[in-house]
This record gives structure tokens, sequence and C-alpha cells, in this order.
């Protein structure tokens, strides 16, 4: 297929985005509308207002039984799901000396445990339809970068990315399951996890932390037509990398602000 005007069309399929409220999941579920798709997010709260055409679900999918509730309830509004975007996460930054067993249990929760939840109900409903479905992982350059005080978030991250590909392998060929990894992203919250945005962008390569659309975009592009034959991938959209640390908090990368 060669690339064109409607290459990233996605009119008639259903997308659920967890954590889809604000920051990155909020850009990757209205960039994914945008495309055509109906788009579902679900967070613990409802906010405020929504808008742009989303629709909510309020669910807390560490949860195993709401993850699998938010799933069917994509289905029974909508009729099938094609696209499962787990964006839910977020850590707060504690020693891994003094993390007690609760914050160590409820971070491993979040950033990888649900995201398998909510995959295996997804691939439930995705491999009875007759065109399959994708499962989107967001991941974290802390998994191969970790920081200081988030220790059990760095190694569920990185797990994430080897359940990626453990369940791209079990789920092919109806299925594909890939994870995009955030850089430093720009968010409400970046400032007081990353420091001063132009001593930091001058670590990147690019010269400029991420916005939350620029994760959205390669979420588009692994959704539409033109990344079929792609699965089990981990697409990193970094900038290029940190070439110059800053120190922990500068390492401590992902978005603060992608939990829901």
């Amino acid at each position: 297929m060669s690339p064109s005007s409607n290459a990233f069309e996605l009119t008639g399929q259903v997308a659920l985005v967890t954590g889809g409220t604000r920051g990155i999941g909020r850009a990757i579920a209205t960039r994914l509308c945008e495309a055509g798709a109906v788009v579902l997010v679900c967070a613990r709260n409802e906010p405020a207002s929504l808008g742009g055409g989303l629709e909510f679900v309020a669910a807390d999918v560490r949860d195993p039984d709401e993850a699998a509730r938010v799933v069917a309830e994509a289905v029974r509004r909508f009729g099938r799901l094609d696209i499962a975007v787990n964006n839910a996460g977020g850590t707060p930054e504690v020693p891994a000396a003094t993390a007690s067993a609760n914050l160590v249990t409820a971070v491993v929760r979040l950033n990888l445990l649900a995201p398998f939840f909510v995959a295996q109900a997804a691939n439930a409903v995705m491999r009875q339809q007759a065109t399959g479905g994708l499962i989107l992982n967001i991941g974290s350059v802390a998994a191969t970068r970790p920081a200081a005080g988030t220790a059990m978030y760095a190694a569920a991250k990185a797990g994430l990315v080897t359940l990626t590909r453990a369940l791209a392998l079990e789920w092919a060929p109806a299925v594909r399951v890939n994870c995009v990894t955030a850089g430093l992203v720009r968010t409400e919250a970046s400032a007081q996890h990353y420091g001063d945005e132009q001593s930091v962008a001058a670590t990147v390569p690019l010269g400029r932390m991420a916005v939350p659309d620029d994760i959205a975009g390669a979420c588009l592009l692994l959704a539409s037509p033109l990344a079929a034959y792609v699965t089990g991938a981990n697409l990193v959209v970094d900038g290029g990398g940190v070439t110059n640390p800053l120190g922990r908090r500068s390492a401590a990368v992902g978005s603060p602000d992608h939990r829901g």
C-alpha cells in the first residue's frame, strides 16, 4: 500500500484508551477520533469536560474485572473493538530502600498488570472479528534508562516491552501488539518532574521535549494500514535520546501525566 491522503483513515473502527482524559492519553484519543475512529476513554474519575467527540466510562483497570468490564462496555456501545491503547500509568518518586510493599504492588499493578488485564480482555473480542485488532502499550524510556526513585516503575515498564513481544507472538495473526515508548514529554506536571524545560531540551538531540501529540502521532501510525505488518515492535519516541542527563529527575522519563 502506498502512502495517500487516506492512509491514516480509521473510519468504522472502535478504539479504547485507558487514562484517556488528560495528557498523553487525551492526545492519543483525540488523534484517533480525528482519524475517524469512535473512541471510548476510561479513567478512575470523570473529567469536568471531555468534548472532542470522545465517550467516557469510569473504571479502575488495575482490577481485572474492571478491565474486562471496560472492554465489554466498548462492545456493548459500539458492537466491536479494533484498537485498545494501554496508556494509564505513572509513579511517585520513592527510594527503593524505603518503598512499602503496598506501594511496590500498586506501581506494578498500574504499569504492568493493568495493561495485561485490558489486553487479555481485548484479545478475546478482537480475535473473533474478521479484521482482528491492535493493542498498543504506552511505555517509557525509564525501562532502559531508570532513575533514582523510580525502580519499580522502570522495572514494570521494562516488563511491558517484553509483555508486548510475548503477546504479539501468542496472538498473531489475528491481533497485533505493539509498544510506543515515550521520552521526555511536556505536560502540565512535567516541570516538577524534569525541571526547567529549556535546560532539559538542550539534552535532547532534536532540541525540545516531546508534546503529547508526538506520542499520539506514533500511535496513529501503528494503528493505520501502513503498519499492517508490524507487530511485537517497540517504537521509541524520544527525540534521539538524552545526550547529557541532568540528574535523576531528567532521566526518569515517561509521562508524569499519562495515568488514569
